[in-house]
């Protein structure tokens, strides 16, 4: 089922044939009613806020990914990891990327602020959407409600042009 679609077009956009030029993850830790964001300091998405996350390397499977990624970013090793969902995004200037997005119900280490992001925790019901990307106010609530989810976006810069969102199904494990 199609969400929503903003748009008629899709920029001419073959999305069943797309790949992506980079492959990450961004992992949403959830502990007593809160999500483990970041402010980002450095690379795409720099001066947002978002959740922990980075590119796959070669070898490493998703899950991976997103364990150490935390781990740099933030001193935390996830628990519990879940999919959640998957986005595309196509931007006007030729870059794309596939993001994997996972949560975690819980997490070992000291949390710590590293030269990439200085983490925090944000009450569920406060997430500062107005300083994150503007496609992360589309899914990120199904995200929280155990929603499975798929989107396709289009980006000039940090203004979206265009996106589709479907929800494929009730995770069994929401948080």
């Amino acid at each position: 089922m199609i969400l929503k679609t903003s748009l008629n077009e899709s920029f001419n956009i073959d999305w069943d044939t797309w790949m992506p030029v980079d492959v990450a993850t961004l992992c949403f830790i959830r502990k007593e009613g809160k999500l483990l964001l970041i402010h980002k300091k450095r690379g795409l998405g720099k001066g947002k806020i978002n959740a922990p996350g980075g590119r796959q390397e070669k070898r490493e499977t998703l899950e991976q990914t997103a364990v150490r990624e935390c781990q740099e970013e933030v001193g935390l090793t996830p628990i519990g990891l879940v999919f959640a969902g998957r986005l595309d995004f196509a931007f006007t200037d030729g870059y794309s990327l596939q993001a994997h997005v996972f949560t975690a119900n819980n997490c070992t280490g000291e949390m710590r602020e590293t030269d990439e992001a200085l983490p925090f925790w944000c009450e569920e019901e406060a997430i500062p959407y107005e300083q994150m990307w503007s496609d992360d106010r589309l899914w990120l609530p199904l995200m929280l409600e155990g929603t499975r989810f798929e989107a396709q976006f289009v980006f000039e810069g940090e203004l979206m042009l265009w996106h589709q969102l479907k929800c494929l199904s009730q995770s069994k494990t929401s948080t």
